[in-house]
């Protein structure tokens, strides 16, 4: 009998224990900044020697890198992803969406913004959005009380027919609300504020800088409060920009100059995080939408617009003093599919029931990179939406006759898509040179069955793209 007395109180002190971390950590200031085609090796915390990156150096002393941190190939999809906690296949989501398109994210997609919303955070987003242009699909329609940034990608165009001008919307470079109208110039994007367009075309080489200056204005006017801020960078996505005190000063280039000048904005927010004394209570997280675009993605096979490692494998930094632990490493395998899962932990929301949700909450990686795997499986997928391969442990199988490894037909031999099957070790072989396909056929025959299962569940519970209301 004492000894059933002794394990009920046990019980009791380690459920109260269980119950004051949760408090400690329950509710902090979220930011997340999201990095356009920033690849794994363009920072230093991830072996870059050339580019000067302190703040992201610190960074990564100051809390955890992930190694095993996946996204897609391209951008519209990552976003998707990284927002709903969905792969892209499952809420319907190409690759890329252009000025032209008539669909965006769905209305009924429950968004990182709209899981904390509810318990009382003040909510923006800033810089590139990527998820449909038109009114419905905008951020403020997605559960950002506010928005400024442009709504896709720097190199593409207006979209004449239907772009919404403020009344004191700044027009540059000779350009009148009439000629925007008359010809699509490539390269001369809007920036927008809330629904309307407010500059056109946007300055690029400002725009590290005031989104920079926005998320601090942010910060100081929410201190009190508990915040999200969702900050998806322009740069280093083609035209590379710089402002004036960052331009031809890196000696690598204009990516360099466009790095180092975001390596300066993670600095910004972490001193104004210092200033306001909410360090302790900020989780930050840093990563990028897809493998490098113009940089590097060393030490891995391929690049931005392929599903090999380099093309999906994303440079990833979180850092909440007090709680994840300093200068520590996960491997375990995560990505931008978790963060939805993992932010309605941290802020206490209820995950919606009436959905099927990819992600998981990897808390328990973040508090202990030792912590078991929270998944052991990742799906990788194309820009129109095949299942090009499958990650289970350290094995990582490309299916056949999928085009796998690319979503556009690749320039270099060494980037070609497998076009059999094919199966790497990620342990031993990271940079996925050598097939072993033929030596484990076991392997190869399990994974197919898993990817063919998997898929066809998420065929299965497909949601739909948004759609305009006048669109059949």
């Amino acid at each position: 009998m004492r000894r059933i007395l002794l394990v009920a109180a046990l019980c009791l002190v380690f459920d109260g224990r269980d119950s004051a971390v949760a408090e400690t950590v329950a509710r902090p200031n979220l930011i997340l900044i999201f990095v356009d085609d920033l690849g794994v090796g363009d920072i230093g915390p991830f072996g870059n020697t050339e580019l000067k990156t302190p703040q992201l150096d610190k960074f990564a002393a100051e809390g955890m890198k992930f190694t095993s941190f996946y996204a897609t190939p391209v951008c519209s999809m990552s976003r998707a992803c990284l927002l709903t906690g969905c792969y892209n296949a499952r809420v319907s989501m190409p690759g890329v969406l252009f000025p032209q398109s008539q669909i965006g994210l769905h209305s009924n997609e429950i968004t990182l913004a709209e899981i904390v919303k509810p318990k009382g955070y003040a909510t923006i987003c800033i810089g590139k959005w990527h998820l449909g242009h038109r009114e419905p699909f905008l951020p403020t329609k997605q559960g950002f009380d506010s928005y400024f940034g442009i709504p896709y990608s720097n190199d593409m165009t207006i979209d004449p027919q239907n772009a919404r001008f403020a009344k004191d919307c700044l027009f540059r470079e000779g350009m009148t609300a009439e000629k925007a109208r008359a010809e699509a110039i490539r390269h001369t994007v809007p920036l927008m504020r809330g629904e309307a367009i407010v500059e056109y075309p946007a300055d690029q080489a400002t725009l590290t800088k005031r989104y920079t200056e926005e998320a601090v204005s942010f910060i100081r006017a929410h201190r009190a409060d508990p915040f999200f801020v969702y900050l998806p960078h322009s740069m280093v996505h083609v035209p590379l920009a710089a402002s004036a005190d960052f331009l031809g000063k890196s000696g690598q280039g204009l990516l360099g100059d466009a790095i180092e000048e975001l390596d300066w904005s993670v600095g910004q927010i972490m001193q104004t995080l210092r200033d306001l004394k909410l360090d302790e209570k900020t989780l930050v997280i840093f990563t990028s939408d897809n493998g490098a675009a113009t940089g590097s993605s060393a030490p891995y096979r391929g690049k931005k617009a392929t599903n090999f490692e380099g093309g999906v494998r994303e440079p990833c930094l979180m850092r909440w003093p007090g709680h994840i632990p300093a200068g520590t490493t996960c491997d375990k395998i995560a990505g931008n599919i978790d963060m939805l899962p993992t932010f309605a932990k941290l802020v206490g929301a209820d995950l919606p029931t009436d959905r099927v949700l990819d992600g998981r909450d990897i808390t328990s990686l973040m508090f202990d990179p030792n912590a078991g795997p929270v998944r052991d499986t990742h799906l990788y997928f194309t820009a129109n939406q095949t299942l090009a391969a499958i990650r289970q442990g350290d094995w990582k199988l490309f299916l056949p006759d999928t085009a796998a490894g690319n979503t556009k037909n690749a320039k270099a031999k060494k980037n070609a898509a497998p076009v059999g099957a094919e199966l790497y070790n990620l342990a031993t072989d990271p940079v996925e040179a050598h097939d072993v396909a033929a030596e484990n056929p076991e392997i190869v025959s399990r994974l197919k069955a898993e990817a063919a299962r998997r898929d066809a569940e998420i065929r299965a519970h497909r949601r739909p793209a948004g759609q305009l209301a006048n669109q059949n």
